[in-house]
């Protein structure tokens, strides 16, 4: 079973929620991206399956994913306990030819965030496997909160603006190895889904 990340076009999302019912799909939550998300598509699809995505739309008689990625998990965690949050999504791509070296600092810094932002619930980073679904992403970096806030508290807190931020900045010297095209996408879910 492989982990997937699909955006959907805004609208419909239920019946893709419901294609848990298929066989070979273990889980399966899709909802609307809430206000404020960018880069995506308009909802999101979390999918755990046999196959990929657009072969369960098929499967389920409904148009395919605008874009999908299978997760190859680097790290993460799931912290109960279950019931409604707000999952974020943050699909990236590392710029070709930064160093391996790079890369790694890259990713230690995102796994320590949960270390110093207490809002953080659930999380995970993966890279993207381009043998399952080759894609102009490489990494994908979800969190979950119990509301709005959490993600609110994330996205301002020090760390994140020291820390990880000049990842993200081309103006920083030794930094800006994330390509400025991004998707951040944060929806309501019933249920814990990074882990």
């Amino acid at each position: 079973m492989t982990r997937w990340v699909a955006l959907l076009p805004a609208g419909g999302s239920q019946a893709y929620d419901a294609a848990g019912g298929l066989p070979g799909v273990s889980a399966s939550s899709a909802a609307p991206d809430l206000p404020g998300s960018f880069g995506g598509t308009g909802a999101t699809w979390d999918v755990t399956a046999d196959r990929p995505p657009a072969r369960i739309a098929a499967d389920a008689g409904l148009p395919p994913p605008l874009d999908a990625v299978a997760l190859a998990p680097v790290r993460g965690r799931s912290v109960p306990p279950a019931g409604p949050r707000v999952k974020r999504t943050l699909l990236l791509t590392v710029r070709p030819g930064t160093s391996g070296t790079l890369v790694a600092r890259l990713e230690r810094d995102l796994l320590a965030m949960p270390d110093h932002i207490t809002a953080i619930r659930s999380w995970a980073l993966s890279r993207v496997d381009q043998s399952l679904t080759p894609s102009r992403w490489t990494h994908v970096w979800e969190q979950e909160y119990a509301d709005l806030g959490g993600l609110a508290a994330y996205l301002g807190h020090p760390y994140h603006w020291t820390c990880v931020d000049r990842w993200f900045d081309g103006e920083v010297p030794g930094g800006g190895v994330v390509a400025p095209e991004l998707a951040h996408v944060f929806r309501w879910s019933e249920h814990p889904l990074t882990g």
